[in-house]
């Protein structure tokens, strides 16, 4: 655990992959978290990054990147909720939120939104980590899921007109 714990400590997102409610595993997600106290913190719902099937996931497999750019390691992990009124909400929420970049309000109004509309998941690792020849040598790349942002692309705006040599 020591490997993931030194990992962890430096990643700023993470690659989550949450198991489908049929037989495989989800594509990947990327997202922000925070590793706090042995434990990796990620917030989803309404307003937040989407991480579908997590707030109901009791385990997911978490794959982090390097200095590199490239896969370091891949940890399973057991997933639970930390609900607004557990012990823990007072010390994670507050530090997660003030990570959290460009949160509408200040830190106090993120973590009030979180405890009404979205889940806070504590993932711990749950067994051992792929890391260097274990790690599957395929690239997990995907094509892009659709999304309702996507817009036919325009011819670029020239501000000159370029005249043609003759």
């Amino acid at each position: 655990m020591q490997l993931v714990e030194e990992a962890m400590k430096k990643a700023a997102i993470a690659w989550l992959s949450v198991p489908a409610p049929g037989p495989g595993v989800e594509a990947g997600y990327a997202v922000w978290c925070l590793w706090l106290d042995g434990a990796l913190y990620v917030v989803s719902g309404p307003g937040e990054q989407t991480v579908p099937g997590l707030a109901e996931a009791s385990a997911a497999v978490v794959t982090v990147r390097g200095d590199h750019g490239g896969r370091i390691l891949s940890w399973p992990a057991e997933v639970s909720r930390l609900a607004p009124g557990a012990p823990e909400w007072p010390g994670v929420a507050p530090t997660l939120a003030a990570k959290r970049l460009n949160a509408p309000g200040g830190i106090e109004a993120t973590v009030a939104r979180w405890a009404q509309a979205c889940v806070l998941s504590r993932l711990v690792p749950a067994g051992e980590p792929l890391s260097g020849a274990a790690l599957p040598d395929d690239s997990h790349g995907a094509p892009p899921r659709p999304t309702p942002a996507a817009r036919p692309a325009r011819r670029p705006f020239h501000l000159h007109r370029v005249r043609r040599r003759r």
